[in-house]
């Protein structure tokens, strides 16, 4: 369990980090998710996050990953009172999944503004989930069976590596770990967004792609297409899988994010992501990045 000092200490973290990106944190929002996790941080990785999305581009996020696969984050989220309950079938999806599927471990999202948003279920990396199982589990958006044959013209039919759901916007993502080699072919990168429906992708995506691992496509309940689509890569170096061009904000925190993790080298996830109305960016810098998850990342991406 945490202390209140070490909550104190994390906190002040996360607050210096997010004034980097012209955030200011809402400690009414952040306080209550640090205290409702305070039995998992000490073991758990931790990152931050920051995006140029119109959605999220005010916030800046924090996340915990390896939470033990024994504590449920949705179930602690609700218990403190940090998303409220609903009938929506985003509410039962982390349970149903966990019954379903075999969990090596567990994260969570939250803002600084907007607060607790995410939860992530990672699948063990030797064991990766056909979609077929997820789409039998009565809450996934129909939308995953829908595109079954997409993923099946891809490679990813059997290679999902994790899965996440946003409790406020109501989303479901998948995270597929594609074949090796497949993504450093601009042709299949492109057929790819051609295929459900996005812009061509710009040079940036592409050289992006290169060096990515796999995607994550993001679905509703309300319609049978993906609504965005994700490349992301781990790297020590964000600039170099983008092509050089780096945005301001995601370079303040490549370059001035804190490590607790001294004389590590620096581990970053770059993202970029395509949607009907354009591309975006995100950038993950891991605070602590524990040797196991930086060895599972590996292991997710690795091509």
């Amino acid at each position: 369990m945490a202390g209140t000092t070490e909550l104190e200490d994390l906190y002040s973290v996360i607050g210096e980090s997010a004034r980097l990106v012209g955030v200011d944190a809402s400690r009414d929002k952040v306080w209550p998710v640090l205290t409702a996790y305070r039995d998992v941080i000490p073991q758990s990785a931790i990152a931050f996050r920051v995006e140029t999305s119109a959605r999220r581009g005010d916030d800046f996020s924090c996340r915990f990953t390896m939470i033990p696969k024994d504590v449920d984050p949705y179930a602690l989220a609700l218990a403190n009172g940090l998303t409220p309950r609903t009938g929506h079938p985003v509410a039962s999806l982390s349970a149903d999944i966990a019954a379903a599927c075999p969990i090596d471990n567990y994260g969570v999202d939250f803002g600084v503004v907007g607060g607790f948003t995410k939860t992530f279920q990672f699948f063990p990396p030797d064991d990766l989930q056909p979609v077929s199982t997820l789409a039998d589990i009565a809450a996934v958006p129909p939308a995953l069976a829908e595109n079954s044959p997409f993923f099946a013209r891809h490679g990813v039919a059997d290679q999902v590596a994790l899965t996440g759901m946003d409790y406020e916007h109501r989303t479901f993502n998948v995270y597929f770990k594609t074949p090796d080699g497949y993504l450093r072919e601009p042709k299949n990168v492109a057929a790819i967004l051609s295929d459900i429906d996005m812009p061509e992708p710009s040079d940036q995506l592409l050289t992006h792609a290169r060096s990515a691992g796999g995607f994550y496509v993001t679905l509703n309940w309300d319609s049978p297409g993906v609504q965005r689509i994700c490349f992301s890569a781990m790297t020590a170096d964000p600039s170099a899988v983008t092509g050089g061009r780096i945005e301001p904000r995601i370079e303040q925190l490549a370059r001035n994010a804190p490590s607790a993790d001294p004389g590590a080298e620096r581990r970053f996830i770059a993202y970029v992501a395509s949607s009907p109305a354009g591309e975006y960016f995100k950038l993950l810098s891991f605070y602590r990045a524990q040797p196991d998850v930086v060895r599972l990342w590996r292991e997710y991406e690795d091509n």
